[in-house]
C-alpha cells in the first residue's frame, strides 16, 4: 500500500515546481497550472479548514475517495512555494460523485483553474484504466520554444518528436514515446479535454498547438516539470538550428537507434 506524503510536502513540491517553470519562462503571470490527485488524506482538513459544494466539471468516478489539489484560476505559479494555501485549492469527490472545495483561510482565487476539466479528466482516466494507488500529478506550462515550433505548420506527433529528440542522446531515454501533438483547441473546451485524455495514453505530454502543453507523471509535479524540460530544450536547439546559416541535421536516425540500442529503450518512433 502507498505511504501518503503530508500536505504540506506535496504543497512544497508543487511551490518547486511552479518555480523551475517560472524560471525557463513557461508560465507568464497567471498562465500555467498544476494538479495533484490522491488518497484523501487525514491531514487535509488541518491544512484546508474551510469547505464549500462544488460542482465537479464532468463525472470523475475512480476519483471516489480522492482529493485534487489544484491551482486556483488567475493565480501565479511562481507564487505557490510562498503562499501555497493562498494558491491551491483542495477538491474532494466522495463516493456519490459528489464534491466539495476546501480552502484555506487566506484563499486568494474565486474558483480552480479553468483548465479544471482537463486536469480532472486526465486523473479519472490514468487512476482508473491504471489502478494508480498514489499520487498522480498533471502541469500545464506555456514553454516558449515548444509554443513557437507548435505554430510553423500542420504537424504529426511523430514528426514533431523527431524535432525535439534529434538534439541531444538522453533525450530519447527520458522521453521514449515522444510526444502527441494536438492540433489548435480552444482552451477550457470539451473538446481539448478529450484530446487531452486520449492523447496522455499514448505519452506522458501532449503538445497544445499553439498555446502550450499537458504533462502527466506518476512520480510529482517536479517530475513532470523534468519532462517539460527535456522537451523545451529540443524545441530550443531546433530553434537555434533553423536561424543558423548552415543548418545541422542533428543526430541521424542511425546515432538515435544506436542509442536506443545501448540504453535498452522501448520506442516506435526510430
Amino acid at each position: 500500500m502507498t505511504t501518503l506524503p503530508p500536505v504540506g510536502t506535496i504543497l512544497e513540491e508543487m511551490g518547486k515546481a511552479g518555480a523551475r517553470l517560472d524560471t525557463i519562462h513557461a508560465c507568464e503571470a497567471g498562465a500555467g497550472n498544476i494538479s495533484v490527485a490522491l488518497p484523501t488524506p487525514a491531514d487535509l482538513a488541518a491544512t484546508f479548514p474551510n469547505v464549500e459544494e462544488f460542482e465537479l466539471p464532468g463525472p470523475a468516478p475512480a476519483l471516489a475517495g480522492w482529493t485534487v489539489l489544484v491551482t486556483g484560476s488567475g493565480q501565479r505559479l511562481r507564487d505557490v512555494g510562498t503562499a501555497p494555501t493562498a494558491a491551491v485549492a483542495a477538491v474532494s469527490i466522495a463516493a456519490d460523485g459528489s464534491a466539495t472545495l476546501r480552502y484555506a483561510d487566506d484563499r486568494a482565487y474565486a474558483r480552480p483553474t479553468s483548465e479544471f476539466n482537463s486536469h480532472l479528466a486526465v486523473h479519472d482516466d490514468q487512476i482508473g484504466r491504471r489502478g494508480l494507488t498514489g499520487p498522480h500529478s498533471v502541469v500545464h506550462a506555456q514553454p516558449p520554444y515548444l509554443v513557437a515550433l507548435s505554430h510553423h505548420g500542420p504537424a504529426d506527433s511523430v514528426k514533431f518528436s523527431r524535432q525535439i529528440l534529434r538534439w541531444e542522446p538522453e533525450t530519447i531515454v527520458q522521453l521514449p514515446e515522444g510526444v502527441e501533438f494536438l492540433e489548435f483547441m480552444v482552451p477550457g473546451s470539451k473538446r481539448l479535454q478529450e484530446a487531452s485524455v486520449a492523447g496522455l495514453r499514448r505519452a506522458r505530454i501532449v503538445i497544445w498547438a499553439k498555446h502550450g502543453l499537458m504533462v502527466r507523471s506518476d512520480d510529482g509535479p517536479l517530475k513532470a516539470v523534468d519532462a517539460i524540460e527535456y522537451a523545451e530544450t529540443g524545441a530550443m536547439y531546433e530553434a537555434i538550428n533553423t536561424q543558423t546559416g548552415s543548418p545541422s541535421q542533428g543526430l541521424s536516425d542511425d546515432e538515435l537507434r544506436s542509442v536506443i540500442e545501448a540504453f535498452d529503450v522501448s520506442t516506435t518512433l526510430y
